[in-house]
């Protein structure tokens, strides 16, 4: 993805589901306007779900994802509609896609799907394809559909793209990463440690979020090293509103920061955002209770080049082994591997989730809270190994009193 587009994890997800063949494909490429995906008659086509960020009008900054037909048969089939149906815990918006001629005589397959977004509290549209290829009679009948579409004609493309924008669910204006900390005029001095572990010749998407809000909000961003934050904070004539840092140098920062200073990091800033952040606070305690030979489920959304001083697979379990003092095993799951029965593991230490849209971090924490699996974010449980958990989130709204 381009350094100037929205991120992934920012973007609002239209989902496609539907049997094969219903013309999927052809209407995410009819709605775009562009050829992104392969189309083709024979059923079964698409046998992974296929993401495309795009900006279109009127809806602006969106993922689509094309999924493989829900009635794939045989042993492989099974696996793609479960892939399919995993879809659903990252959707904004589904559009439930039927050949209109099929839906006619029988719409109990796509009713099941209807179902299945409700059950999840997704917005839906059931779009009746292929109104090209209908017979008079057909399309006298009346059926349980929202619009009557053509990807092959773009028979009312224009009319379903207006009806999806009004799908879009409401976002809360108070959300956001830091800006509801700020003032305009405000400093902020981010802590960003240059080690082997970071990205040659950018900064990682965190950091690039973070700065673009506290932008926003007409406060003043000034970036450091770790190694370098006593002397900035010498030099800066006043005192800033707040100190961000990479949870990777908490014990350091808390060091050379002054406890009149608020301190917080990227990672809890980001559980606050799009995650629940009350829920992780409290799955730190879980650490207290680990034994020799309990399982621990390290989790990133992303997928990444793990470098030798990597962060959810060497330094967090040692420093995990080294307060313990216990004997652990330790799994790992990145991008859209999360597990479905966390129930192996005592605990999941998951990243802050910068590339995950809010709807399946929410997934992913309100699954790990009903197989009563404490689960906690990287930041928020550095920040209680370093012992500054308290003092990191103090500054934030509502979390004050949580500890």
């Amino acid at each position: 993805m381009s350094m100037n587009s929205t991120p992934k994890g920012e973007r609002l997800h239209i989902a496609l589901f539907g049997r094969r063949n219903a013309g999927k494909s052809s209407l995410i490429n009819a709605i775009t306007g562009q050829d992104l995906a392969i189309v083709s008659e024979v059923p079964g086509t698409t046998t992974d779900p296929v993401y495309k960020a795009m900006e279109i009008l009127p809806l602006g900054p969106v993922m689509f994802v094309d999924t493989p037909g829900l009635d794939d048969e045989g042993t492989l089939g099974a696996e793609r509609v479960r892939k399919a149906k995993s879809v659903l815990n990252k959707t904004d918006i589904a559009l439930i896609v039927a050949d209109g001629a099929e839906a006619i005589r029988d719409f109990s397959f796509e009713k099941t799907i209807l179902d299945l977004t409700r059950e999840k509290g997704i917005p839906s549209l059931i779009i009746l394809n292929k109104q090209d290829n209908w017979h008079e009679k057909e399309q006298s009948i009346a059926i349980k559909g929202d619009i009557c579409v053509s990807a092959r004609s773009g028979y009312h493309i224009e009319e379903l793209k207006e009806m999806i924008s009004t799908k879009i669910p409401a976002s809360d204006p108070g959300t956001r990463l830091v800006g509801d900390l700020l003032s305009s005029g405000d400093l902020v001095v981010l802590v960003i440690p240059i080690d082997s572990s970071a990205p040659k010749g950018r900064l990682i998407l965190p950091q690039q979020q973070v700065i673009r809000d506290i932008l926003e909000s007409g406060a003043i961003a000034v970036a450091c090293r770790d190694t370098e934050l006593s002397d900035t904070l010498a030099r800066l004539g006043q005192a800033p509103r707040l100190v961000i840092t990479d949870s990777q140098a908490f014990a350091r920062v808390a060091k050379d920061t002054p406890a009149s200073i608020p301190l917080t990091s990227f990672s809890i800033l980001f559980s606050r955002y799009k995650g629940d952040l009350k829920t992780q606070i409290q799955g730190v305690t879980a650490i207290e209770s680990l034994e020799d030979g309990d399982t621990i489920l390290m989790a990133e959304g992303c997928t990444h080049h793990r470098q030798c001083e990597d962060i959810g697979t060497v330094k967090l379990p040692r420093w995990i082994r080294e307060y313990t003092g216990k004997e652990l095993n330790f799994e790992t799951s990145s991008g859209g591997g999360f597990p479905e029965d966390l129930t192996p593991y005592k605990m999941v230490v998951h990243c802050g989730g910068c590339t995950l849209n809010p709807k399946e971090m929410a997934y992913r924490i309100a699954q790990a809270r009903d197989q009563k699996t404490p689960i906690v974010n990287y930041g928020t449980l550095i920040a209680h190994l370093k012992g500054v958990l308290k003092r990191s989130i103090s500054s934030l709204p509502g979390y004050e009193n949580i500890l």
